[in-house]
Order: structure tokens, then sequence, then C-alpha cells
């Protein structure tokens, strides 16, 4: 039974299976010239959002220009042929890019001077260019010819394009040459040329699009490198900072000797100065992770453009061109470098940050170990003023038989002297002389069980 119902599709069956088809290349023939434009959002990890919202305006701007309907607010690639120009646009995580496309050869009376000064972009409008201001990350310039002759032969011209830069070049899909200098030039572009020496199908747009690719991506990807020159200067400071307080730490008094010298109130500067290098690398750790905020995300996304660098490179199938270094050796010997730097200051920050959490967790022990230790004192100081305070109580207790002892024996002279009165005949100082050790054993007895119920109390709650 076929699938014609919407309901029993997965909500995001459409568009994830539309997803692979979303950016096609341009189909291109020799002649073509070729302005290709990438527009940087200059989004963070919470303003990913803004890139597109704001990457559209700008297309809706052009397409009002020359009366065209803009795509919707939820496109990300849109493609349309302006007369004068084909444009295709995409929109991408922290950028957008606008690939202006003419047919037709290179003018019989240009130059290598004039070469590249009839390209798409002079249709474009001069005000929406104006509008650019600070948003354009990579400009390039592509003529793609028919081949008239090999690539070794075609070196000297090449080179003269080229305003006798270093120039980069390969035989690309076995039937591309492929010339550049990955410069800037006086305009404002880079500049490449593709010669077709037997292109077939969407070969051509597909090539294009590979190299315009690598020129956006090796630039995003650089954009990591600033960040990790700002941040070496820094990371020296903190790593300086760190040395200082370790080597304060392993100079401090041993453990045993602070607290001996707290116990005798000397040691209080000691626990004092732990607890200034404590506050020290709390600091540290706190400045640390600011830069590590403000870099990880650059960094991760640098080394994911640099990947796919790589990747597009691959897809050309490099030959080489005698004499000349193919686009692989170019990247290995300038992108790759830069690379290692991000790798190396992202390495230095996750180090510096074990390190700093390594100190802190000694320092800390050190403080809880001192600070265990004095309570330790503390308590057996307490245990000493109660076995001090014991035998007091002890004491007192003995006293307060004798007073017991002494007001009963009061009471029973005045109770004997009435019976005497009463007409009874005895001694009465020999009662009370007898009674005198019979109530001191009474009230010793009786205080003896007052403390053992108390104590049987005591064991019952504990």
């Amino acid at each position: 039974m076929p699938i014609v119902y919407s309901t029993l599709n997965h909500p995001l069956r459409v568009p994830l299976a539309a997803e692979i088809h979303s950016r096609p290349p341009i189909k291109l023939e020799a002649p073509e010239r070729i302005t290709h434009l990438a527009l940087y959002g200059g989004v963070d990890m919470q303003g990913l959002g803004d890139n597109v919202a704001m990457q559209q305006r700008l297309l809706a701007m052009l397409c009002t220009h020359f009366g065209v309907t803009s795509p919707s607010g939820t496109a990300k690639y849109f493609f349309h042929d302006f007369g004068r120009f084909r444009l295709k646009w995409e929109c991408h995580t922290e950028f957008a890019t606008y690939t202006f496309v003419a047919s037709g050869n290179a003018r019989t009376e240009d130059t290598n001077e004039t070469y590249f000064s009839h390209m798409p972009v002079a249709d474009v409008p001069e005000e929406w260019l104006l509008s650019l201001q600070g948003k354009v990350i990579s400009a390039n310039h592509v003529i793609l010819e028919r081949a008239t002759e090999t690539a070794l032969e075609s070196i000297p011209k090449m080179r003269a394009l080229f305003e006798g830069n270093a120039v980069v070049a390969c035989e690309a899909s076995h039937a591309a040459q492929v010339w550049t200098d990955f410069q800037i030039h006086p305009d404002g572009f880079g500049r490449f040329v593709v010669r077709d020496a037997g292109l077939y199908g969407m070969q051509a747009g597909r090539l294009v699009q590979r190299l315009l690719e690598i020129e956006t991506y090796r630039i995003m990807a650089l954009m990591g490198l600033p960040h990790a020159q700002r941040s070496n200067p820094t990371l020296n400071i903190i790593e300086s900072e760190l040395t200082r307080v370790t080597t304060a730490m392993v100079d401090m008094e041993p453990t045993e000797s602070v607290i001996n010298n707290d116990a005798n109130g000397t040691g209080v500067h000691d626990v004092d100065k732990q607890q200034s290098l404590l506050d020290n690398i709390t600091e540290l750790a706190a400045r640390l992770e600011r830069i590590a905020v403000d870099n990880n995300y650059r960094f991760s996304a640098s080394q994911a453009y640099f990947r796919l660098v790589h990747a597009r490179i691959e897809e050309l199938r490099e030959r080489r061109v005698e004499g000349v270094p193919t686009i692989l050796e170019f990247m290995d010997r300038r992108l790759t470098p830069a690379m290692n730097t991000c790798s190396a200051v992202a390495r230095r920050q996750e180090l510096l940050a074990e390190r700093i959490a390594n100190t802190n967790s000694l320092l800390r022990t050190r403080v809880g170990i001192v600070q265990e230790k004095q309570n330790s004192k503390i308590l057996e100081a307490m245990n000493a003023r109660g076995a001090q305070q014991l035998k007091l109580q002890q004491a007192v207790e003995g006293i307060s038989v004798v007073a017991i002892s002494y007001y009963t024996i009061g009471l029973l002279s005045y109770l004997a002297k009435a019976a005497k009165s009463a007409g009874l005949d005895f001694d009465t100082d020999l009662i009370l002389g007898l009674a005198i050790p019979v109530i001191a054993i009474l009230a010793g007895l009786g205080l003896r069980r007052i403390h053992k119920s108390v104590k049987r109390g005591k064991r019952f709650t504990d």
C-alpha cells in the first residue's frame, strides 16, 4: 500500500529527507564568470538565530531592488535567475553565501589587468553592497573557461594573471585545471581560474562549489587564530601566578608545625596565609574559566571548518602540476600550523585548568587537615575542662553531704527538744551524736543513687 497519508509519517521525515538535497550546485557550462560573497553573521553560542534573520533581511533587500519575491522566513536556500545574473543564496550557521553567475567569456581586448574586471558583481546594486559593512568574510571571483592548452603550458600566463604571486594549481577531477594564489587583490577579491578540459554534467558546478567552500571554510577556520593569539599572554600570566601560589604553598611550614603554633597562639598568620592562597587560586580558576568560555566555541568551530577544508580538497582528486604546489600542499604549509596553534592553546587551557584544580584540591585538603586537627585540639581542651569541672563538682557534692547532714541534725535537735519538753526522758546529745553518721551515710547513698539513675537515663538517650 502506498504511504499517501501525511498522518502516517513522522513530522521530521520530509524535511530530513529534503535536507541532503537543499544545497545543490549551480549547473555551469564554460564560459562562465562567478562572483562569490560570504557574509559573516557575527554570532556566538547564544545568538545563532540572529544570523539567519540578518541574512534573510539582506537577501530581501536585494530581491526587492530587482522586483523579485524573496523566500520565506524559514528558507536557507534560494536560487533565481535575475536576467543579468543567476543568484544562489545559502544560509549556514555563522555565515551566508551569495554566488552570482553570468555567462560569457573574456573579451579579446582584456589584458592581465582587466581579465577580472567584468564580473557579475558589477550588476549588483551599489547601495546593497554598501550595506554589507563589516560583514564580508570572503569574496572571490571565479572564471570558468575552456582549456586551450595543457597545465604546464599555462604556467607563464597564470603567473602573469595573478600579478606575480606564488601560484597554487592542480589538475582536478581528471578533467579540469584549477589556478589560484589565495591572495586578496587590489579590487578586494580573491581569484580563481578553472579551465574545463572535459567536465561532464554537473561536474563544473560541483568543482567550483568545492573551491569556493575551501576558501570560505579556510577563512572561517582561521577565525580561531586571533583568539589563540590574544589568549596566550593571559595564559602566561595565569600560569606564572599559579607557579607563585604553588611555590608559596610548598614553602609554608608543615601542617603539624602550623597546628602546634596555632595551639600556642603563634600560628594564626600561617592559617591566614593559606586562606589567602586559596582565594588566589579561586580567582585564577575564575579568570581561566572566562577565557575558556570565550574560546571553546570558536576553537571547536575552527576544527570543524578545518576538517571540511580537507574533505573538500580530497573531493578534488588533485593531480600535481609540475613546479607548482597543490592546494593540499598550500593548506598543509599555511593553514595547518594555525590550526595547530588553536589546538595547542585549547589543550593548554585544559591542562592549566587541571593544574589549578589539583592545586586547589591540595590546598583545600591541607586547610581541612589543619582545621580538623585544630578542632581535635579544641575538643581535647574541652574534655580536660570537663574533667576538671567533674572533679570540682564531686568536691562540691562531698561538701553538700556535710551540709545536708548539718541541716538534718539541726532539724532533729529541734524535734528532740520538743519531745523532751513533752515529758520524754532521754539523752538528747547522745541521740544526736549517734544520728550524725547515720544521716551522713544516708545522704551519701541518696546522692549515689541519683548519680546512677542519671547515668542510666543518659545511656538510654544515647
